[in-house]
């Protein structure tokens, strides 16, 4: 399954023979298995494909992977200015504008023209396996992306939908803070209002708060919120109401993007907004929000892959920045090393201009 022919691949589906791209979100209340890709600023683009067939096993690219060297990777907020940020909303928080705020860095590296995000997505798989890992080759209509995301945005079956969002990180559960169940309650909130927008009146519901979750190399806080859609209600209506995802966003949610806006240079992309599947004729999907996240920027000829941080009050400066650092470590490693087989991923995130 070499070339550049569109396909994705998601939760051991893989999906070829592209029959409709649109940028309309509601075709994904029509027929047919779609997958969509969100940018974070808003935009969006759904494909629909004739073949869908369950092949978990499956080895996308006959290609292999050659990914950057470490020592290519920059970043766009150094460790001096992603600090300098983080002390202005703690500012922000202490004159009551707002609670809490997501402050990201994008890292950006060349690679070959021939570079396939399927090869890339064949070395995730096996190295930094993922609940809502999938991929998007899309090269005609600029979508290019892999994701390892550990974290689901929104999942639709019938009328119930569920939101995981994850807030609170460290390489053990030991390192977790009280700062970071008072973060992931503060998210807990948002999205509960957020879905609240599209849901019955009195649907929403709180089945766990502030589980640890083990992933590869760190640990995680993760809260689930459900809720049932209103009838009136389909996939528009949902993700105008809870997009951007508020764990990658802050509370109150307008407030946050105005400062994100402020302090971060450029868009962030496909990165923390939503990619995933959804088929229209079973009334099931899933997204994920677009963290652990690789796309290729094809006519800049980059890589890219961004990481970030939840600041509050109880925010330490130093502590954030090696919170960014060690999300993308492990996977900066993978996408870096051809050699991944026979060495141990670590230490590429601090080449990356810091």
């Amino acid at each position: 399954m070499g070339g550049d022919e569109p396909m994705a691949y998601w939760s051991g589906t893989l999906a070829t023979r592209l029959l409709d791209v649109t940028r309309d979100p509601s075709a994904l209340d029509s027929t047919g298995y779609w997958v969509t890709a969100v940018s974070f600023e808003g935009e969006v683009i759904c494909a629909r494909f004739r073949d869908v067939r369950r092949v978990p096993a499956v080895k996308c690219s006959r290609r292999p992977w050659h990914g950057p060297r470490p020592e290519d990777w920059s970043t766009s907020l150094r460790k001096d200015e992603y600090v300098a940020a983080v002390a202005r909303i703690r500012e922000r928080i202490a004159a009551g504008d707002i609670y809490q705020a997501n402050l990201c860095r994008l890292l950006s590296a060349p690679i070959a023209p021939d570079s396939d995000i399927m090869a890339l997505a064949d070395l995730l798989r096996r190295h930094n396996p993922a609940p809502f890992a999938g991929t998007i080759r899309l090269p005609a209509h600029g979508v290019e992306v892999t994701t390892a995301s550990p974290e689901l945005f929104v999942r639709r079956r019938g009328r119930t939908v569920t939101s995981m969002p994850i807030k609170g990180t460290g390489q053990t559960e030991a390192d977790l803070l009280e700062k970071d169940q008072a973060e992931n309650v503060m998210i807990v909130d948002l999205v509960r209002n957020d879905l609240g927008q599209v849901c019955t009146p009195g649907s929403i519901q709180v089945p766990d708060l502030c589980t640890v979750q083990q992933h590869p190399g760190l640990v995680h806080l993760v809260s689930s919120v459900d809720g049932e859609l209103a009838p009136d209600a389909g996939w528009p209506q949902l993700l105008r109401a809870t997009f951007p995802p508020g764990s990658v966003t802050g509370t109150p949610k307008k407030k946050s993007l105005e400062l994100i806006e402020e302090l971060e240079r450029g868009p962030r992309g496909l990165y923390c907004g939503a990619i995933g599947w959804v088929d229209a004729d079973r009334r099931h999907g899933e997204l994920a929000v677009g963290i652990r996240t690789f796309f290729i920027n094809r006519p800049e000829g980059l890589l890219r892959f961004g990481t970030g941080a939840g600041i509050t009050w109880g925010s330490d400066p130093l502590r954030e920045w090696e919170e960014t650092e060690l999300k993308a470590r492990r996977l900066l490693a993978i996408a870096s090393r051809p050699d991944i087989e026979r060495r141990a991923p670590q230490g590429v995130a601090d080449s990356a201009g810091l």
